[in-house]
C-alpha cells in the first residue's frame, strides 16, 4: 500500500499509563500502515520527566513553536501519592500547564457527536464548545503551608516602590496561594475567542466572578469588553451573532437550560472543570476534542481526559480493558489535518477526516467500548475491548 507522505514533522508527546498503551496501539494500527508518519518525539511520561527534571516538557513546547503543530498523549500531574509511587525528585507541575504557559494559548474543546447517544441534558441539541484560557491562574500558582503569623501580598514595581496588602493574620497554621495573569495573555484569549466565534458563526459567552474577585476577574471582564467594542462588535453584528458576559454561576444555569450551539469562554480553572462536565453530559470524557491555539498560530492537539489509571492497573494484571480511545484518535486526526492544511497536503487532510468518519461509523453500527454502551439508545451494543474497537476501525478504514 502506498503511504501518504509528510514533509514537516509533527511534535509527538508520549504520555502515561493506559493512554500510553492506547497511543502505541493507535499508531501501529491506524496511522503507520497508511501514513509515512514523520514526528519529532518527546517522552512526557512521568519517569522521563523526573529523569530530565521536567526539561523535556519545555523542550517539547519549544518544538511546537518551531514546527507549528503538536499532538500530546494524556500525562500524570503528580500528587503526594504519585511522589511515593514513582519515587520522584519533585512534585512536578502539570505538563499541560507548562506547555500552555510557553505557548500562551487558548484551549477549545467540543464534543464528538454520534447518532444513538443523546446528551444527558435532553434539551442540548447542538455542541457546546468550551474555550479555556490556558495561561496562569492556579496552574502557575505558588503555594505555602504556613504556621501562625501574618501573610501579606507584596509587589515591587520597576522603580522600587513597594505596595503591601495584608492577606490574613493567622492565629493557627494554614495555607496560602499566589496566582497571576497578564493583560497581554487575557487580550490574546479574548481575540482567540472572538475570532473562533466569527469563524464558526456561533454566539460567544464569557463568564467569571467579578462581583467577588473585583480586580482579578474584573480585569478579564474589562479587557474582553474593550476589545469587543473596538475590534469585533461590527463584525459580530454583521454575522448575526452575539457576545455577552455573565457571572459564572448564572452561566452554568443558562448552559443547562440552553439547546447548545455556542462557545463558552472560561478562565483557566473554570474551563478545566466545565469541559469535563460538558463532555460527560454529552456522553463520555473520551468523546471530546481538544486543541490549544496560540496567538502566533501554533497548535497542540490532545485528549481532554486523564491517563485512565484504573484501567491501567487492570491492564498490568493481564486484563484487556475496554478503554475508549476516541479522544486520543481525534487528537491525532486533528493534528494530521492541521499539518496537512499548513503544508498544502490534501491527502493528509483527507485521511484525517476519513479516519474520524470511520470511528463514528463503527460506533453508530453498534460496536463500542463499555463506557458508551451504558449510554447507547439503539439495539443491544457489541461491547469490545480497546483492541477490538481499534481493530474494527482498522477494518472500516481498509474498506474505504
Amino acid at each position: 500500500m502506498l503511504k501518504i507522505p509528510m514533509t514537516t514533522p509533527l511534535v509527538e508527546m508520549d504520555g502515561d499509563e493506559m493512554t500510553r498503551i492506547l497511543w502505541k496501539q493507535i499508531k501501529e494500527e491506524l496511522l503507520l500502515p497508511f501514513v509515512d508518519l514523520k514526528t519529532e518525539y518527546y517522552d512526557l511520561g512521568l519517569p522521563h520527566r523526573d529523569e530530565t527534571r521536567d526539561r523535556v516538557t519545555v523542550e517539547a513546547a519549544k518544538a511546537i513553536q518551531k514546527y507549528g503543530v503538536g499532538v500530546k498523549c494524556a500525562t500524570i500531574t503528580p500528587n503526594v501519592q504519585r511522589m511515593s509511587e514513582y519515587q520522584l525528585h519533585e512534585m512536578w507541575k502539570s505538563p499541560n500547564g507548562t506547555i500552555r504557559a510557553i505557548l500562551d494559548g487558548t484551549v477549545f474543546r467540543a464534543p464528538i457527536l454520534v447518532k444513538g447517544i443523546s446528551p444527558v441534558v435532553k434539551n442540548w441539541k447542538k455542541p457546546i464548545t468550551i474555550a479555556r484560557h490556558a495561561y496562569g491562574d492556579v496552574y502557575k500558582g505558588t503555594e505555602l503551608r504556613v504556621p501562625q503569623g501574618k501573610a501579606e501580598l507584596v509587589f515591587t514595581d520597576q522603580g522600587g516602590n513597594v505596595t503591601r496588602k495584608e492577606i490574613y493574620d493567622f492565629e493557627c497554621g494554614g495555607i496560602l496561594t499566589g496566582q497571576y495573569n497578564k493583560d497581554s495573555s487575557i487580550a490574546s484569549f479574548a481575540r482567540a475567542c472572538f475570532n473562533y466565534a466569527l469563524a464558526t458563526r456561533q454566539e460567544l459567552w464569557f463568564s467569571a466572578k467579578d462581583t467577588i474577585a473585583k480586580v482579578y476577574d474584573g480585569t478579564f471582564k474589562a479587557i474582553f469588553e474593550e476589545i469587543y467594542e473596538k475590534e469585533y462588535k461590527a463584525a459580530f453584528e454583521a454575522a448575526g451573532i452575539t457576545y455577552f458576559y455573565t457571572l459564572i454561576d448564572d452561566a452554568v444555569a443558562r448552559v443547562i437550560r440552553s439547546e447548545g450551539g455556542f462557545i463558552w469562554a472560561c478562565k483557566n480553572y473554570d474551563g478545566d472543570v466545565m469541559s469535563d462536565m460538558v463532555s460527560t453530559a454529552f456522553g463520555s470524557l473520551a468523546m471530546m476534542t481538544s486543541v490549544l491555539v496560540s496567538p502566533d498560530g501554533n497548535y497542540e492537539y490532545e485528549a481532554a481526559h486523564g491517563t485512565v489509571t484504573r484501567h491501567y492497573y487492570r491492564y498490568l494484571q493481564g486484563e484487556k480493558p475496554s478503554t475508549n480511545p476516541m479522544a486520543t484518535i481525534f487528537a491525532w486526526t486533528g493534528a494530521l489535518q492541521k499539518r496537512g492544511e499548513l503544508d498544502g497536503n490534501e491527502a493528509l487532510v483527507h485521511f484525517g477526516k476519513k479516519l474520524e468518519a470511520c470511528c463514528i461509523r463503527v460506533i453508530e453500527s453498534g460496536t463500542m467500548t463499555k463506557d458508551l454502551a451504558a449510554l447507547w439508545e439503539g439495539e443491544k451494543p457489541n461491547i469490545v475491548t480497546t483492541e477490538g474497537f481499534i481493530s474494527a476501525i482498522r477494518k472500516e478504514l481498509e474498506r474505504q
